[in-house]
C-alpha cells in the first residue's frame, strides 16, 4: 500500500518556473523508482522524468535541459524542478511510484498551466 501526496502545481507564465514535490508513504520499502508523467487534453499520458532509488534518471527529450528530477530516499520524496516553462508543458502531472514488482502507484494529479 503506497500513498502519494503531490504539491507545487499551478499557473505560470511562459518562461517561468515551478517545483513539484511528491511524498510517498505506506509500503515505501517496496518502491524502486519514482517519477512524473503528464497528460495534456486529447493526448496520451507520457513519461516526463523518472529516478531510481540508486539515482539513475530518464527524462523525456522534450524536457531535457529544462527539467531536473531529484529525490530524497530518506524522505521518500521526489522533486521536479521545471524552468523555462512553455505552453506545451501544460498538462496534468501525475506522480508515479514503481515497486520492485513493477506495480505502479499514482498520485491524484496536479494541474500545471503555462500561459503564453
Amino acid at each position: 500500500q503506497v500513498q502519494l501526496v503531490e504539491s507545487g502545481g499551478g499557473l505560470v507564465q511562459a518562461g517561468g518556473s515551478l517545483r513539484l514535490s511528491c511524498a510517498a508513504s505506506g509500503s515505501t520499502f517496496s518502491i524502486n523508482a519514482m517519477g512524473w508523467y503528464r497528460q495534456a487534453p486529447g493526448k496520451q499520458r507520457e513519461l516526463v522524468a523518472i529516478i531510481t532509488r540508486l539515482g539513475i534518471t530518464n527524462l523525456a527529450d522534450s524536457v531535457k535541459g529544462r527539467f531536473t528530477i531529484s529525490r530524497d530516499n530518506a524522505k521518500n520524496t521526489v522533486y521536479l524542478q521545471m524552468i523555462s516553462l512553455k505552453p506545451e508543458d501544460t498538462a496534468v502531472y501525475y506522480c508515479n511510484a514503481r515497486t520492485y514488482a513493477r506495480e505502479d502507484h499514482w498520485g491524484q494529479g496536479t494541474q500545471v498551466t503555462v500561459s503564453s
